[in-house]
């Protein structure tokens, strides 16, 4: 059963990178937005944001990464939906194919497309003065934290990508995701914000995220903010891989 179902959803991978590699302006629009962000803080607001930090673009990229994945998922409940509306599901349902492979399929896919982003992201950061003096463990760090906030995140995705009705309500819902990392410590430190949007941004999990990720990057202990950080990943990756279960076996019964 184990075999069959890593090979059902090798297959419908294979399909769905065809896909994206047919359309690679997916990519490319899902990089667009989050680097014009951070040219736009380095270049026009960076000087006159005080953060402590040698180059603002290092305090920035943390955030910029964060607002790149959840920029790139609302494909994945885009192209659910229109894989639904299409008709596949029905027609994958009448073939021997294990059932969960169709929506690993899409979430794994989301994972590769979203890493691509990712790369393209930090590539930029490079160039305009991105700094780090991390080693490959730190890097390997930093990958497992996105890794699993991409697959927290996607599987959130997967959710809309079943019940919604319209292509709009699909892909809306990442909206609010996106404007998170803005009342966070992302941009700029949460000790400058007023007291009850403080309160806010101190205990929602993007700042807990950038945080962990952003001491990685400059090498100074992490503490406890790499846990909390796993624990808020870790915690809507369960709740959404449940809430997304119940939407799938409704959808198809």
């Amino acid at each position: 059963m184990n075999r069959h179902f890593l090979g059902d959803t090798a297959a419908l991978l294979g399909r769905s990178l065809r896909h994206i590699g047919r359309s690679p302006d997916t990519i490319v629009t899902t990089a667009i937005m989050p680097i014009a962000f951070m040219l736009l803080f380095v270049y026009v607001f960076g000087g006159a944001i005080e953060t402590g930090a040698d180059s603002y673009v290092n305090y920035l990229l943390p955030g910029i990464l964060l607002i790149t994945i959840a920029s790139g998922i609302s494909y994945t409940a885009y192209r659910l939906f229109l894989d639904i509306q299409g008709g596949i599901f029905e027609r994958f349902q009448s073939m021997p194919i294990a059932r969960s492979a169709v929506l690993w399929a899409h979430v794994l896919t989301s994972l590769v497309a979203n890493l691509v982003s990712l790369v393209v992201v930090v590539g930029v950061a490079l160039l305009i003065g991105f700094r780090t003096g991390m080693n490959v463990l730190g890097w390997l760090a930093v990958a497992g934290i996105l890794v699993l906030f991409t697959l927290a995140l996607t599987w959130l995705a997967v959710i809309p990508g079943l019940t919604a009705t319209s292509v709009d309500g699909a892909s809306a819902f990442s909206y609010p995701l996106i404007l998170l990392p803005f009342v966070s410590s992302a941009f700029v430190p949460t000790g400058s914000m007023p007291g009850p949007v403080r309160a806010f941004a101190e205990h929602q999990p993007v700042t807990a995220i950038v945080d962990a990720i952003r001491h990685l990057f400059t090498r100074q202990p992490v503490g406890a903010d790499l846990w909390v950080a796993l624990a808020w990943c870790a915690g809507i990756l369960v709740v959404a891989y449940l809430l997304a279960a119940v939407a799938y076996r409704r959808r198809i019964s």
